[in-house]
Parts: structure tokens; C-alpha cells; sequence
């Protein structure tokens, strides 16, 4: 039980030590941002103060709450959808040089289409349910998950390979004993920029066309002046960005768990 409670009061102490700086400076700054726009007589509707949006977060939170389960439910279908393709088109290309020649450039070259461009074609085909959204999220999220796979499967040493192939290991024993975990922090890497990429790429979907969901609440907000609620939903979308950035490196911390027993 002294164990436990010791382990607790480490990580506890670990965490304040990491975060303390990064909290103290966003209180700094959101004080400056409440003085500087009450003493220069900011309007409202123009650049609201922390405490207006911290209201308008107090009063509205079940609308902004629903709203906000919306675009989190878009947000993990699609970037499952970017999980599961990136990783399986990153693994055919690394054991094809023929996919590799035919799908490798296309995916290059199309990150050079901007995400807003296809997001009303995707609206035109698909309507305005859900499909477009998951669609959207998982094309923006696709491509850091892919690259990153292929990078890390290729990045294998081939020392170690050559000395496996003389253990008498077959291309199956390689694969799950080195490329596999080679592979994981890569893949990780990805997986972060992903997961970041995804909030944006729910946000821009549901401005082009949607009635729910954090970014169509800042659309919808954004004629009206309610300058704290589009502030309110930055915030949140922040929030939900954060936390799931926290659950990528989680899940890295038990996966790959070799590294943090390294370090």
C-alpha cells in the first residue's frame, strides 16, 4: 500500500513539474488579454475577455456539450478509418515496388490539394450526413499515418535482418520480431500528427455543410456576434484535441513500451 501511494505521489509530482510552466504561462497571458481589453473598452462582440467566454461556457454548456459530442464522434470514426488505411496501404507499398511506383507519388501529390477543395465535392456526393465528415477527417489524417509507416518499415537495419536470416528466421519471424516494433515509433509519430490534423479536418467539413457539431456552431454563431460562443467552441475544440493527443501518447507509453524502460 506504501508502495502504491509512493508511485502516486511521484507521477503526481512528475506531472506538476512538467505542466507547472505551460499553466503559468496561459494565466499570464489570459490575464493580460482580461486587463488590456477592459482597459482599452474592447466591445463584446469584438475580442471577448476570458471571463465572457467562461460565462458563455457556464450558461450554454449543454448546447456547446452537444455540439461537442458531435464533432468528437467524427473525429475518432475518421481517424480510425485513417488508422486502419494508412497502416495497411504503408505495409503493401513497403512489400511492393510495383504498388510502391503506382500509389507512393499519388499520395505525395495529393497532399497538394488543399482539404477545403474536396469537402464540398464530398458534400455533393455523399449529402450532408455523416459519411462526408468521417470522409474528410480520415483523408487529413491519412497521409502523416502512411508516411511515417512506410518510413519505419524501411528504416530496419539491415545487419540485424542478415543475422535473423542466418538464425534461420523466415520473412514472418522478421517481420513480427523487427519490423513490427522498429516500425511502432514511427507509426506513433504519425498517429500524433493525425490525431491533430483530424480536429481540423472535422472543423472544415462541418463549415462547408453541416447543422451540427462545433464547427457549424461557429459558423452559425459568427453572423449573429456571439463572438464568446465561436470562442467558447475554439476552446472546447482545443480541449478535445488535447485530450486526445494525451491518449495518443498513452497508448505509445504502453505499446512501445521498451523505450520508456530505455530512457
Amino acid at each position: 500500500m506504501q508502495n502504491t501511494i509512493k508511485k502516486i505521489n511521484t507521477k503526481l509530482k512528475t506531472v506538476f513539474v512538467q505542466w507547472f510552466p505551460a499553466v503559468i504561462l496561459i494565466f499570464s497571458l489570459l490575464v493580460i488579454w482580461e486587463i488590456s481589453c477592459r482597459l482599452a473598452d474592447v466591445p463584446k462582440w469584438l475580442l471577448p475577455v476570458p471571463t465572457d467566454i467562461i460565462v458563455e461556457l457556464y450558461e450554454h454548456w449543454n448546447l456547446l456539450l452537444r455540439h461537442s459530442f458531435v464533432t468528437l464522434y467524427e473525429i475518432l470514426i475518421g481517424f480510425s478509418f485513417s488508422i486502419i488505411s494508412g497502416i495497411l496501404i504503408g505495409g503493401l507499398i513497403v512489400y511492393s515496388k510495383t504498388l510502391e511506383k503506382a500509389i507512393y507519388p499519388i499520395i505525395i501529390s495529393s497532399q497538394t490539394i488543399p482539404i477545403i477543395a474536396i469537402a464540398p465535392i464530398l458534400l455533393v456526393w455523399f449529402g450532408y450526413g455523416l459519411l462526408p465528415k468521417i470522409l474528410v477527417v480520415g483523408l487529413i489524417a491519412f497521409f502523416p499515418i502512411a508516411v511515417n509507416t512506410i518510413d519505419g518499415l524501411k528504416s530496419i537495419d539491415d545487419d540485424l535482418v542478415n543475422m535473423m536470416k542466418t538464425l534461420g528466421a523466415n520473412k514472418s519471424q522478421i517481420f513480427k520480431k523487427i519490423q513490427i516494433p522498429n516500425s511502432l515509433p514511427y507509426i506513433f509519430t504519425g498517429l500524433r500528427i493525425g490525431m491533430a490534423a483530424s480536429v481540423i479536418g472535422a472543423v472544415i467539413s462541418e463549415w462547408v455543410g453541416s447543422s451540427e457539431g462545433l464547427g457549424y456552431l461557429m459558423i452559425r454563431s459568427k453572423p449573429q456576434f456571439l463572438t464568446e460562443r465561436v470562442f467558447a467552441a475554439i476552446f472546447l475544440l482545443s480541449i478535445i484535441g488535447f485530450l486526445l493527443f494525451l491518449l495518443v501518447n498513452y497508448c505509445e507509453k504502453k505499446i512501445v513500451y521498451w523505450r520508456t524502460l530505455s530512457e
